[in-house]
């Protein structure tokens, strides 16, 4: 049987974003897991306009290409991590369009976040869980959060440090999440999809 296939989604697409960091750290700590291949997903590589369906793709077919091709790309994938930016206590624009670009493809998949942002991200990571429930996601407890001082350690803003500094505030959440991650994917992988 094959591993769960995880989609690592930016949900930042400003040309200044921070996420590219975390994003990579964490794709270098989770290159060889055992149980689960993960994929690197950018929002800047997809082609997504706004939202402008007749409705949600769980009542009628989208019409616009590029949403039917970002709703077939996510359909491949057994559960997602989003690397969350906080703005203004909740997550980007861009985020919030990518996921209603699509809604049968986030059922029943579980959900983790590596948020960052003057309390880590964890604002935004409570709106994005509020969205998972409604999208029949299955959103994790533990997540990783950048936040405070570890923030400005990493951050251009601060010290422009490498992940590496950090890593030991960060292991705790991490192992967590991927515990959490690796259960819920498992479970979840060959469950029936409405």
């Amino acid at each position: 049987m094959s591993n769960p296939r995880i989609a690592v989604i930016i949900g930042s697409t400003r040309k200044t974003r921070f996420a590219d960091k975390p994003a990579q750290w964490f794709m270098d700590w989770v290159a060889d897991h055992a149980d689960l291949d993960f994929e690197l997903v950018d929002l800047r590589d997809q082609d997504l306009p706004f939202f402008d369906e007749a409705a949600s793709n769980l009542w009628a077919p989208s019409e616009d290409p590029r949403a039917v091709a970002w709703q077939q790309k996510l359909a491949g994938f057994d559960g997602f991590v989003f690397v969350v930016a906080e703005y203004n206590h909740s997550i980007t624009g861009a985020l919030k369009n990518a996921l209603d670009q699509a809604y049968k493809e986030w059922n029943r998949k579980p959900m983790a976040a590596l948020a960052y942002g003057g309390v880590g991200g964890a604002r935004a990571v409570e709106q994005l869980r509020l969205i998972a429930v409604e999208l029949q996601m299955v959103p994790l407890r533990n997540a990783v959060h950048i936040g405070g001082g570890d923030f400005m350690k990493v951050s251009p803003l601060g010290e422009d440090a490498p992940m590496s500094a950090i890593e030991d505030h960060l292991q705790g959440g991490l192992d967590g999440m991927l515990d959490e991650l690796t259960f819920w994917a498992k479970l979840l992988k060959d469950a029936p999809k409405p």
